[in-house]
């Protein structure tokens, strides 16, 4: 036996492990998918991470669905309601779910997740009761509101989707290429694409996200009257 060749380590003389903690599991989860993305964020991976059996993390975190619901909620922890005086309730909705969106569009994979994962954690539900109370606030209560709270995060969640691919030079291509051909719409084949033509393409981001949410919010004032 070599003298010079190093013994096995027992466990006892290990370093102790931090305890495992659902945050510590959300921020290990959180660090993969920033260095790897959404696909490398497993179980297994995490538990590697961790150094730790992937059974473990099951007394924290359900399933899979569980785990991504939890990093979205995670991410929502900035995102807060403006103070009164930053504008009108219209004004400062419109900055809660601009600041919503912008989580989504910094995270691509995880804003295709939120289409199919219901996050439940406190972040989401601070996001949610804001969102009732500025609706409360501009007059809509009961189940308009309600119904409204669900229409108003999933358009900027829809649009951030839109967005979401990752090849920016395949999107920009591929917009040019419908506009080129709205550009040279046959009025007699497709007469109100050719009258609208470039209106159709018109408007930045921004502008036509203002646009939408207008549409939205008056219609939910609409609705709430007629109830």
């Amino acid at each position: 036996m070599n003298p010079e060749k190093s013994a096995p380590i027992s466990r006892r003389e290990r370093p102790a492990k931090p305890a495992l903690t659902r945050q510590g599991i959300i921020d290990a989860a959180l660090a993969i998918l920033r260095d790897e993305g959404l696909g490398k964020v497993t179980m297994r991976r995490i538990a590697a991470a961790l150094d730790t059996g992937p059974a473990s993390l099951y007394v924290y975190v359900r399933n899979t669905g569980d785990l991504h619901a939890q990093i979205l909620d995670s991410l929502l922890g900035p995102v807060k309601v403006p103070a009164p005086e930053a504008g009108t309730w219209r004004d400062r909705m419109k900055a809660l779910l601009a600041g919503y969106g912008e989580v989504l569009f910094r995270h691509p994979e995880i804003a295709r997740m939120a289409m199919s994962t219901q996050p439940s954690g406190p972040n989401y539900l601070a996001l949610a009761d804001a969102i009732l109370g500025l609706l409360d606030e501009g007059g809509v209560s009961g189940r308009e509101a309600a119904w409204a709270m669900d229409l108003l995060l999933l358009y900027p969640t829809a649009v951030a989707v839109e967005h979401s691919s990752p090849k920016s030079a395949t999107r920009e291509a591929e917009f040019s290429a419908l506009a080129a051909k709205i550009a040279t719409a046959d009025p007699a084949r497709h007469p109100h694409i050719a009258r609208l033509g470039d209106t159709l393409v018109s408007g930045d981001g921004p502008g036509r996200s203002d646009w939408a949410l207008d549409v939205i919010l008056d219609g939910v004032l609409a609705a709430a009257s007629r109830a």
